[in-house]
Parts: structure tokens; sequence; C-alpha cells
């Protein structure tokens, strides 16, 4: 199966399968000297774990990372970091009636109709457990951006279905977003959402809603023309995560509501360095970083299983009804705010590379 690697200079493939043995991840390109221990990591991945608040799914799995390769007395060799991580809660019993049946809105067709075959046990491959590898990575990816510019990534739930949270990204803190087992960091809506995640979950059903990430600290200068930009790539890492339905940087789908004279980002000279008065643009002109912090929205849809009978059809063709018996979330967004970080600090930590190596051509 292609499609499983990420990035150009740092690099990661994903293996592994929901109910399978292990998961993992493998990364390439990174740098020797940086120092890494396995604390580092397990911090990241105990913000997507399962099982970590009653908003979650009840899928108890420590995500215990390992690392099996490229880093030696606690710091990177310059070698491939291989990262490994054991399935230990598998209910595969949970999954026998979708053996047959194909669950609505899930990769079950897809999967089927592309290679004749699927794993019906936790959706194999498709599944959001995989992401857990992502964001082992993304930790490495953190560190090597802290170091380097001081970069700070903060995502949080902006919106779950129709409560839409305002908040203030000059102070926005990492700190606010952890207090809250939905991460978000604006108390009132947080009340409001867990409100509402609590009652969709005990009816059966589940709700989507919205992610905003802010980047600080990124300089001018990363990214490429045309179809290496920054936004593009950055679409491109949130659209490959789990249930993701839209992207949007800066102003984004807001921005056509407005004439150029109220978008434009206008020019000024803040202490010797130029930069915007405003930051429509969301720190991106012309798919290139102009030192703004990068703002952007990346929109999840309602969890696919639900505790509801719904119609379907089988592999063979007959008409069937399924009802989620696994354990799911009634809503992904909590969990997937380490996940928007993760692939956000791959996108930038490739581009810093990159512009490195163009530097020193």
């Amino acid at each position: 199966m292609s499609g499983n690697t990420f990035g150009t200079l740092f690099r990661i493939t994903n293996w592994g399968e929901s109910h399978g043995k292990a998961i993992g991840v493998v990364i390439d390109g990174c740098p020797p000297q940086v120092e890494i221990n396995e604390a580092d990591i397990q911090a990241e991945l105990d913000r997507r774990k399962p099982g970590q608040s009653k908003l979650t799914t009840t899928r108890q799995e420590d995500d215990h990372v390992e690392i099996l390769s490229g880093v030696f007395e606690g710091k990177t060799t310059g070698t491939p970091i291989a990262l490994m991580i054991h399935n230990t809660d598998t209910r595969k019993e949970d999954y026998a009636a979708f053996k047959d049946a194909l669950r609505p809105s899930h990769a079950d067709l897809t999967y089927l109709q592309k290679y004749g075959i699927r794993d019906p046990f936790g959706g194999g491959r498709s599944s959001a457990r995989l992401t857990a590898g992502h964001v082992a990575a993304g930790a490495i990816a953190k560190k090597i951006l802290k170091e380097a510019y001081g970069a700070e990534i903060i995502a949080y739930v902006k919106q779950v279905k129709h409560i839409i949270a305002e908040i203030n990204l000059k102070q926005i803190t990492q700190q606010q977003v952890e207090q809250s087992i939905v991460r978000c960091p604006e108390k009132k809506s947080a009340a409001a959402m867990i409100a509402l995640i609590e009652k969709t979950k005990q009816q059966g059903d589940s709700v989507g809603g919205v992610i905003e990430c802010i980047v600080r600290n990124i300089p001018a200068g990363l990214g490429e023309p045309l179809f290496d930009k920054i936004e593009a790539d950055l679409a491109k890492a949130m659209l490959a995560i789990n249930a993701t339905k839209g992207f949007e940087i800066g102003s984004g789908f807001g921005g056509c509501m407005l004439f150029g004279s109220e978008h434009n980002d206008l020019l000024i000279n803040r202490g010797k360095k130029i930069t915007t008065a405003t930051n429509q643009a969301g720190g991106v002109l012309g798919g290139i970083t102009n030192g703004m912090p990068l703002v952007f929205r990346v929109a999840f849809k309602p969890t696919a299983t639900i505790q509801k009978a719904q119609k379907t059809i089988t592999s063979t063709g007959k008409e069937a009804v399924i009802e989620g018996k696994g354990r799911h979330d009634p809503c992904v967004l909590p969990r997937a705010v380490p996940i928007v970080e993760a692939m956000a600090a791959l996108v930038l930590c490739d581009h810093h590379f990159r512009q490195r190596a163009y530097e020193h051509r």
C-alpha cells in the first residue's frame, strides 16, 4: 500500500493497524545531536491517547512508546528513528457484526473497492488509531522547531456543532487549553460544549466541529512557490487526519465577504522590521511565511460509528442493519487537538530543513 510516507527532507512513514500487535512510525531525515527521550514523546501521546476523560472512547491504551533505533544515550544519531506503540486493549468481538456489513461513512466500501480486501477490526489502516504515530513523530518535530526558532504551536477546540468560542489569539496559552477536558480555553463555551457532547453520547449519537491552530515565532521565508506552498502542505497534512472535511487559513472562507480594501494586510515598519498591521493572510503570502503567526482552522465531521441502528449494505450487496457496539468518541475534537499540532510541526520542520538546504546551496 502506498501513501504511507509524508515529507520531503524530514520524512515519516506510518505503519500498523488498529487491532494489530502494534503501530508505529519511522522518522528519516532527523539530524544528529537532537536531545530526545521517550518521556518527551510520551507527554504528547498522553494528550491523544484514548480513555483520558468522560468525553472520549473507553478503550484503555497507555500508548507507551518505545524508541527502537536512531537514538543513542539520549541524542539522535542521524539515522532512521523507529518508534513503536503496542496495542493492548483490542476487542475484535466488537466488530463481529461489521465483518460483512459496510459501515456508513467509513472507509469500508472504498478499501474494498480499491484493494479487494479489508480489515474489519477497527478499520485496520483506516483507523484514527494510526494518528498516534503522527503525534509521536510530531513531538520530535516540535522540539526541533522550538530549538531553532522558539516556535510555539497551540491548537484548541474552536467549535462543537453550533457552539463557537471567541478566542483571543494574542493571549491564548497551552496551559489554558489543557485545563479543559474538551480543550477549549474559553470557559463558558467549554462548559456548553461538554454538556452537548455528554448529551449526544447518551443519545448514542455524535457531533463534529472545528479546531483552530496558531503557530508563533515562525520566521519569514519558509515555503515554496506553486505546489509546495506552506498553506498547501498544511492543507494536505490536515486533510490526511481522519474525519477532516475542511481547511482554511487566515480569513478563510470568511474573507470572501470582505472588500479588498478591508481584507488587505497593510505593510508597516515595526522597529526596522517590515511586517503587516493585520493578519488576514494567516501568516502566509505567496505560499511563503511572512513572519506573522500562522493561523488556520480544520473542520471535523461527527464520528461515523454511532450507537444507533442504520441501514446499510453487505459486501455481497444484501441489505442489512448495523448498530455500533465498539468504543468510540462521541466527538473526536478533544483528542484531535494534539494531532493537528503534530501535523503542523511535521510540515514546518520539513520546510525548516528545506530552507536551510536552499540557503547553503
